[in-house]
This record gives structure tokens, C-alpha cells and sequence, in this order.
């Protein structure tokens, strides 16, 4: 059974996507032990109380440098015996750190078609903002395993979303998170956990 970590910095819908998918029997192989979440009172700390999740704080602004906050990361993450770690709208970069003790062990789920949209600072509504600018017709969400450049390790999943006449970034963002975030997270963490992905 692979122990999963997930980490929010928000409301934590990515992270409801996967409890409710657990709940459903959809990872056999994998269970979400813990929730670590970049600020305190997040409404994703709810969501883990809820389900019985055991969640911490681990907060940069804590740390006097991204090195420090990447140890005092990775010591949770240790001491949890965590297997797989899930970025669910985690606003932290990781360091190398936290890269180099999990190789193709952490996921990020990305608002957006990658390489579309993507890369420092292509957040929240950024990615649905800019789409829009463009006049794409089409846009999405990525699953890919995390490395050291933002948005740039190998690609797991993509799903495209149509862009609709009036849209604005809000309705996009909410239809990206439905038919394609909520769907294509925990199917990537299946994946991973039972070795279909190696």
C-alpha cells in the first residue's frame, strides 16, 4: 500500500477529487495518510478532518530559506513513510532537494495543456486568463511527475476542455477543474501506485 501525501495551499478541491475517489475503491493500491498544507486555516485542512486525514502546516515564510523549508518538508514527508506526494494547487515550489528524494514519486496536476500556459508564475487563473488572450478554442488540464523545472517533467495524463463563446478565466477555471483536474488526478495516482507507471 503506497502511503500518499497531498499538498494544498487552498480550498483543496483537487483533494476532495481524490478522497471521493478513494472512497469509491478507485486506488487499491494507495492511501492518502497525509495532508500538508502551505498556510494555516486553508479550507483543504477541513476537507482532511473530515475524512480522518492526519494534515500539518509546513509554512515557507516559517523558514528563514527555501533549503530550510525544503528539510523541514522532507522530514514529514519521511517521518510519514510517504511513497507518493500530490501537488493539489500547492502555490511552493520544491526544491531540489525534495526532487532528488522522490524521483518520479511526486505529481503535479497542471490548469492547463502543457507546454501551453505553463511555468513560473502560470497559476490560479493565469493559465485561464492567458488562453482566453489568445483566442485558443481549446484548452485543458496536465497530470505530469514533477522535476526541477517548473512545469517540465514527462507528462502522465492530458484532457482538453472547449473553450465556450463568453467564457471568462472563472467559468473556464471551473470547467477545466471538473471535466479534467477532478478526472485525470486520481487517475494518474492510480496509476502510479499500482505500477502501471513506472
Amino acid at each position: 500500500m503506497v502511503k500518499i501525501a497531498v499538498l494544498v495551499s487552498g480550498g483543496g478541491t483537487n483533494l476532495q477529487a481524490l478522497l471521493d475517489s478513494e472512497a469509491r475503491g478507485e486506488n487499491p493500491n494507495g492511501r492518502i495518510t497525509l495532508v500538508v498544507a502551505s498556510k494555516p486555516g486553508v479550507y483543504a485542512l477541513e476537507r482532511a478532518a473530515k475524512a480522518g486525514v492526519e494534515s500539518c502546516v509546513v509554512s515557507r515564510k516559517s523558514y528563514e530559506s527555501p533549503e530550510a523549508f525544503d528539510a523541514a518538508l522532507l522530514e514529514v514527508l519521511k517521518s510519514h513513510d510517504i511513497g507518493l506526494v500530490v501537488l493539489a494547487g500547492f502555490l511552493s515550489v520544491l526544491g531540489p532537494s525534495v526532487v532528488a528524494a522522490y524521483p518520479r514519486r511526486i505529481l503535479n496536476v497542471h490548469p492547463a495543456l502543457i507546454p501551453a500556459f505553463c511555468g513560473p508564475g502560470m497559476y490560479g487563473l493565469r493559465p485561464h486568463q492567458a488562453a482566453l488572450a489568445r483566442g485558443c478554442k481549446v484548452t485543458g488540464a496536465t497530470v505530469h511527475f514533477v522535476n526541477e523545472e517548473c512545469d517540465g517533467g514527462p507528462i502522465l495524463l492530458q484532457k482538453a476542455v472547449d473553450i465556450l463563446p463568453g467564457d471568462t478565466p472563472e467559468t473556464l477555471q471551473k470547467r477545466v477543474m471538473v471535466e479534467a483536474e477532478w478526472k485525470l488526478l486520481p487517475k494518474a495516482v492510480a496509476m502510479v501506485c499500482s505500477g502501471e507507471i513506472v
